[in-house]
């Protein structure tokens, strides 16, 4: 199996995390207020031996020929029994999926435990570290991973008999390289939804104002630094607000990139981050956004006359704003977000702990819940996209028309989004940085210091307050 396998946790640097489920329904945030039985027959999963064809369908190229695409295009042997306690915080969608999974795997009995976003990250860590009570399959959100990232507290699913990598090549390498230890030796999660950031808006007031409205026509305007500016001077000259956080596009950016490399290193110091502070702070002072979100009182009211013509959010946003507001229906469309910021906003993913007694049966409840296209048409139903290519491929996805946004096909834009999002690895140090960075963030927005000053001394800070942090996670990942 690789490397022994530790008891021990490495604790997780703060109490709390700023970020959201990207498959929860709630708006993008602010940057500055930032949630079993032993039935199984067998300890290890056994070698998938059902075909996945009269479910899933092949991918484009291969011919069904190339071995490693038929082994990727396999679901498990349907013969599995066992019992699979699974802990997850959507509660919208998980018991739909496990009726669906036991209708075609009978042998095995799931027991979905749902429960609050913080509850289920803080019970994970507590069981896990004690030594007993984690579940067989827990859902964990991207931020929420660097809690359990040390002490091979998580089975690794490159390993024998997981050999996830097989799916590698169906994956962006965003979607892949998250869920991995920050060197790439430890796949952690298994991939499972894409959400790329997506720029939704009020398609009918910017036809009126005279600004590109075609979702296209204005993803590539707004590329432009001049021309997006321009664009929110005369929005706000007509009393509108682009989006809901006047901080956005820094926190975008620096999302966009994560905090460290492999090595520890610092990665916000770039001229990009430099270039969008400046921007950033232009927009401000433009009065580019109220400073709140579209679910407060204050926000609805906002966007019923007229006035938020904006929203940034994960691409799940669409179903939020539906929710909200069923009454503006048509009147939305969604495009790229400006300056040429490429970032994912959230996602999920399924984790396997060490401690399971179930894990075949767990192997086979991931396995079709991400490779299974049955259960892709249950999972799309609540606006969560599929990480795989193939899956999001097929033409009952990829040309659905979504009524609220005008019939616009979302899905072909949020697939060509996330091919252009950038690889990053998350660590339990992100928080930290967080923290120094949206400190030294807002005080620069206030004061309009010098954005290149600002990025460098937000870097030679982290490096300087996190580097016991640093270093104990450092020796967390040889040990």
């Amino acid at each position: 199996m690789g490397q022994k396998r530790g008891k021990v946790i490495w604790p997780m640097l703060l109490a709390t995390v700023m970020m959201l489920s990207a498959c929860s329904s709630a708006p993008a945030t602010s940057s500055v207020t930032n949630s079993a039985n032993n039935g199984g027959t067998s300890d290890q999963p056994a070698a998938a031996t059902n075909s996945a064809a009269e479910a899933t369908a092949d991918p484009a190229a291969g011919g069904g020929t190339d071995t490693a695409a038929n082994a990727a295009n396999e679901l498990p042997s349907k013969d599995i029994t066992g019992e699979v306690t699974v802990w997850a915080f959507n509660e919208t969608v998980f018991d739909e999926i496990g009726a669906a999974f036991m209708a075609e795997y009978p042998g095995i009995k799931l027991n979905t435990v749902v429960m609050p976003f913080g509850d289920l990250h803080d019970k994970l860590q507590t069981t896990i570290a004690a030594g007993s009570g984690a579940p067989d399959v827990a859902e964990v959100e991207m931020y929420q991973l660097n809690r359990y990232m040390a002490g091979h507290v998580l089975e690794n699913l490159l390993e024998e008999p997981y050999n996830a990598g097989k799916y590698k090549d169906l994956v962006h390498p965003f979607n892949w390289e998250r869920w991995m230890t920050p060197d790439s030796s430890e796949l952690l999660g298994m991939p499972w939804d894409m959400t790329p950031g997506v720029y939704y808006y009020r398609a009918d007031i910017f036809e009126e104002l005279g600004l590109p409205s075609d979702p296209a026509e204005l993803g590539e305007y707004m590329q432009d630094e001049e021309n997006f500016l321009n664009l929110v001077q005369i929005l706000k000259a007509n009393g509108k607000y682009f989006m809901e956080w006047s901080d956005g596009p820094i926190v975008w950016a620096g999302d966009e990139v994560g905090y460290f490399d492999k090595d520890m290193n610092w990665l916000r110091n770039t001229e990009k981050m430099v270039k969008v502070l400046d921007i950033t702070k232009r927009g401000q002072q433009l009065g580019w956004a109220p400073h709140l979100g579209y679910t407060t009182d204050e926000g609805k009211q906002l966007v019923l006359k007229g006035d938020l013509v904006g929203v940034v959010s994960g691409s799940f946003g669409a179903r939020g704003l539906q929710e909200t507001f069923p009454e503006l229906a048509g009147k939305w469309k969604a495009t790229r977000l400006p300056v040429g910021i490429n970032v994912g906003m959230g996602g999920s993913s399924f984790v396997i702990p060490a401690q399971s007694k179930n894990k075949e049966a767990a192997w086979a409840y991931i396995q079709w819940s991400m490779r299974s296209e049955n259960a892709w048409k249950i999972w799309t139903k609540h606006s969560i996209q599929p990480g795989y290519k193939d899956i999001a491929s097929l033409d009952w996805y990829a040309n659905t028309k979504n009524e609220y946004l005008g019939g616009q096909e979302e899905f072909k834009l949020y697939e060509q989004l996330s091919n252009d999002i950038p690889i990053k690895h998350l660590t339990p140090v992100d928080n930290k940085g967080w923290e120094i960075f949206i400190t030294a963030i807002g005080d620069a927005l206030a004061k309009n210091t010098d954005s290149k000053t600002v990025i460098q001394k937000i870097g030679d800070d982290v490096m300087a307050q996190a580097s016991k942090e640093i270093a104990a996670f450092k020796q967390a990942m040889q040990e």
